[in-house]
Parts: C-alpha cells; sequence; structure tokens
C-alpha cells in the first residue's frame, strides 16, 4: 500500500533529488499533484533524464540546479526555485554526501581531515539551514512544512564515518531549533532512515548487506519509497508534529 495525498496546487522543493530518496520524494509528491522543484548539482546528468521520465508521464517537475554545500548559492537556488513554482509549501531538505565511496572505522582518525569535515558539514548540516532560512518567508506564507533527512548514524548507532553522524546529529538538533524560529507558522520534522538501498549502497555486497538484515525487524532494507512516504506523511499530514524526528529503520535492533 502507498500512501497519498492531494497536494494539487501545491509546491514543493526537493534538495538532492536526483537519485535515491530525494528522487523518491520527487516523484511521489509530483503523483499526488504537486508542482515539484528536482534540486540537483549543476553537472548531474540524472537530473535531465529523470525530469524527463516524469514529465513524460505528466508530471510537473522542473529543475532546480545548485549546491547547497555552497553559501549563496543554496539560497540563489531557493530563490529561483520559488519563484518558479510561484508558491512554497513544503521544502524537503534532502541533499547530503557520505564524502566516501566505503565506510571509515571511526578508529581512524587520522581520515577525518579538515577538508573531509567540511565536505560533510557543508552539505549535510550548513546545506539543511541554508536552505531553510532562504525558504522560510514563503513557507510562513503558506503555513508550510520542512522535512529533513537526518539518519539513525546521528542518533548513536554506526555511521559512514564519524564525521558523517556528527552531522547528522546536527541536523537532529537544528531541526527542533528551526521547529522553534519558524513556530507556530511553519511545522519542521526530519526522518532517520536506516540503510537504504541507494546508488551509494547498491554496490555493497549481499553479505555485507545481510548484517543489517539479519538485524531488522521486517527482514529487509529500506527502499527510497519508504523513506519517502514517511516525508509525505510529515509535510502533508500529521498537523500536530513538530520538532521531531521519526527513524525508519524497520525496527533495527
Amino acid at each position: 500500500m502507498t500512501i497519498t495525498a492531494d497536494l494539487t496546487g501545491k509546491g514543493v522543493l526537493v534538495t538532492g533529488g536526483a537519485s535515491g530518496i530525494g528522487l523518491a520524494a520527487v516523484e511521489l509528491f509530483a503523483r499526488c499533484g504537486a508542482q515539484v522543484a528536482m534540486n540537483h548539482l549543476p553537472d548531474d546528468a540524472r537530473a535531465a533524464e529523470e525530469i524527463a521520465r516524469l514529465s513524460g508521464e505528466r508530471l510537473s517537475v522542473v529543475s532546480a540546479p545548485g549546491d547547497v554545500s555552497k553559501a549563496g548559492e543554496a539560497e540563489a537556488m531557493v530563490e529561483k526555485a520559488i519563484a518558479r513554482l510561484g508558491r512554497l509549501d513544503v521544502l524537503i531538505s534532502n541533499a547530503g554526501t557520505p564524502a566516501t565511496r566505503e565506510p571509515i572505522d571511526f578508529a581512524d582518525l587520522d581520515a577525518m581531515t579538515e577538508e573531509f569535515w567540511q565536505a560533510i558539514l557543508q552539505t549535510n548540516l550548513l546545506g539543511v539551514f541554508r536552505c531553510a532560512h532562504a525558504a522560510a518567508p514563503a513557507l510562513r506564507a503558506t503555513k508550510g512544512a520542512i522535512v529533513n533527512t537526518a539518519s539513525v548514524a546521528g542518533l548513536g548507532r554506526r555511521g559512514s564515518s564519524l564525521a558523517y553522524s556528527a552531522s547528522k546529529a546536527g541536523v537532529i538538533n537544528v531541526t527542533r531549533g528551526l521547529a522553534r524560529a519558524l513556530a507556530p507558522d511553519v511545522r519542521v520534522n526530519a526522518v532517520a532512515p536506516g540503510l537504504v538501498q541507494t546508488p551509494w549502497t547498491n554496490p555493497w555486497s549481499d553479505e555485507r548487506k545481510q548484517g543489517t538484515i539479519d538485524r531488522t525487524m521486517l527482514r529487509r532494507l529500506a527502499t527510497p519509497h519508504d523513506i519517502a512516504e514517511t516525508m509525505l506523511f510529515l509535510a502533508a499530514g500529521a498537523a500536530y508534529i513538530t520538532g521531531e524526528t521519526i527513524v525508519v529503520d524497520g525496527g533495527a535492533a
């Protein structure tokens, strides 16, 4: 069963929308009738392909290129997306990076260089704040909602690196702070996925993934659609929930 909502006439911006969880959110919100702006890195060829595919299904999806890790560029992207949509009802702040192809053991402190920390924090944490700050006036006007992508790594579980886990803990904290700052006009929540089948995890061996599956009550990995459905619930329903982080991990131990 797929949850749905009538979002006809609503404007939605999804950051990091060209693949994985972000793409699933773009598609789900568009199928609910919203006009969706897909944020993506300017040189990401996947964005044009996916927008063409969705537009071919008569879904309303437009491009919103820009790098949320860059001060000024993130804000300009949000402002242009709002102008193109004509309004903004929902911001899905999903853009993020592990900044590594393989998980890094927490004991490897030497791998946590200044450059690595900056790559993680500029996208995963500061990018969330930049986009929320730029979108706040438009969201106040529509009594809208923000949903941030955190991670169970931000709740004390092992993530792809020490820096990544710290960045997602920061997302959880800033979610609570933004909820206070934008109340009562704008609700702000986050989702904290467990291991998800995404382009980052797809190359991993089945044996490696099985360890997570074995610790999960539902005995499977999450799909991007699983996470997008929770985003839709928090954005289009859940009228009395704000400042919260919802864990979506299939009941992992």
